[in-house]
């Protein structure tokens, strides 16, 4: 099981002790590491196909004092037939829409109904059902924006990723952080899998507590979206939890 990790805050936040602390981590997460650190429709994308703790570079980049104030962090724990060990299969991966948008994702989980997403094999990157999902959402974005241009607001971008998760979420393990440059939203499927620590000018989301600090859990079965470290949309709760079998 991979790990995530995501801010959505007001001002820049501190993050050296969360990122350390989802680094070490690296050890059971060996397949590679990615941060997506956004400003403004700006992506700093930085990723390594090597063990997060063993990172000199991630090490050498968490030594001074690292801001942000949206971002996307990821630890990789490849499923079995998923994708090797290379750069093009880390996580987040990041992609634009036909506006300019850029669309940024991280997931943990796996798709085992690979019907809806393997229509994009030929415009991946890498291997992984991961960055799949990322061009479905894409795809989606594009058909809304040749038809209604726009009218693609807030409202209309979240009822769009609400659809793609009831279209996703069936029979698939779907934790995901994605961020369109304005909103981050967060999904998960599976119990005890994805955590919210919500402070008076953040919103920071990981797999696991990475602090001791009052980490609750986030709601399961149900898209929400983040704007300046608040819940500004909250969708309907639909059925299709992940048992682990």
């Amino acid at each position: 099981m991979c790990e995530l990790f995501g801010l959505c805050a007001s001002e820049k936040v501190r993050v050296n002790r969360y990122l350390k602390t989802l680094a070490s981590h690296g050890m059971k997460h060996r397949h590679g590491w990615g941060l997506a650190v956004f400003d403004g429709p700006f992506v700093n994308l930085e990723k390594e196909p090597e063990e997060a703790w063993k990172s000199a570079y991630l090490m050498a980049r968490l030594r001074p004092p690292f801001f942000a104030e949206n971002m996307i962090g990821h630890i990789r724990l490849a499923s079995e037939g998923k994708g090797q060990m290379l750069y093009q299969n880390c996580h987040p991966f990041v992609k634009r829409d036909r506006s300019g948008r850029a669309w940024t994702l991280a997931h943990n989980g796996t798709i085992f109904r690979t019907e809806q997403i393997d229509v994009y094999a030929g415009l991946q990157e890498g291997k992984t059902d991961s960055e799949g999902i990322l061009c479905h959402i894409l795809h989606e974005a594009n058909a809304y924006l040749e038809s209604q241009g726009d009218a693609f607001n807030p409202e209309r971008r979240f009822e769009m990723m609400e659809r793609i998760v009831l279209d996703l979420a069936p029979e698939n393990k779907l934790n995901l952080l994605v961020y369109d440059g304005e909103m981050m939203y967060v999904h998960t499927n599976m119990a005890d899998t994805l955590y919210v620590l919500q402070t008076d000018r953040a919103a920071m989301f990981a797999t696991v507590p990475l602090t001791k600090e009052d980490w609750q859990k986030v709601p399961q079965r149900q898209l929400l979206a983040y704007k300046d470290g608040r819940q500004v949309f909250c969708g309907r709760q639909h059925p299709y939890e992940y048992i682990k079998k």
